[in-house]
């Protein structure tokens, strides 16, 4: 029986000031096609179903890789509001990845955080067991993701 989704639980969360408007940002932490570029374990995503961009409702085909694991995820945006907020839920772990960009002088404020919105479902508790290396390390490994995925926004949008 999958565990139960813990909404007291609170969200792994991140955040880091970066010398960039928000919205710029937003594009591109939105622009699932090149998250390859920011993300330690997501190497790429394409749009389904005939959405082009960022948008409430539009699904997403995420492709991820550790070691010599590959696998993909189907996502839903579920905010998307330019220069705040983007954010989308992977079904097939029960996780909501949220993107919060708040203007800070002339930079912004981004936090990542990683929340769930249901619960974990057996088959990604048995994959992450048997190609991940077991949940508890998986999580500590998301978790540093977080801070490498900031840092590498830093540097592609810093860099313009």
């Amino acid at each position: 029986m999958p565990e139960p989704a813990d909404p007291a639980r609170s969200p792994d969360s991140v955040s880091l000031r970066i010398a960039a408007p928000a919205a710029r940002l937003y594009d591109i932490v939105s622009d699932v096609t090149q998250m390859g570029r920011l993300s330690p374990e997501c190497v790429g995503g394409r749009w389904l179903g005939g959405a082009t961009g960022p948008a409430v409702g539009a699904r997403f085909k995420g492709t991820n890789k550790r070691g010599f694991a590959r696998w993909s995820t189907t996502n839903e945006v579920v905010a998307a509001e330019p220069g705040r907020v983007f954010a989308f839920e992977t079904q097939q772990s029960g996780m909501r990845w949220t993107y919060r960009f708040e203007p800070d002088g002339d930079g912004t404020v981004v936090t990542e955080e990683r929340t769930a919105f249901k619960a974990r479902p057996a088959i990604a508790k048995l994959f992450t067991g048997l190609l991940l290396g077991g949940l508890d390390s998986h999580e500590d490994e998301l978790r540093e993701g977080m801070r490498a995925t900031l840092e590498r926004l830093r540097v592609v949008a810093e860099a313009g």
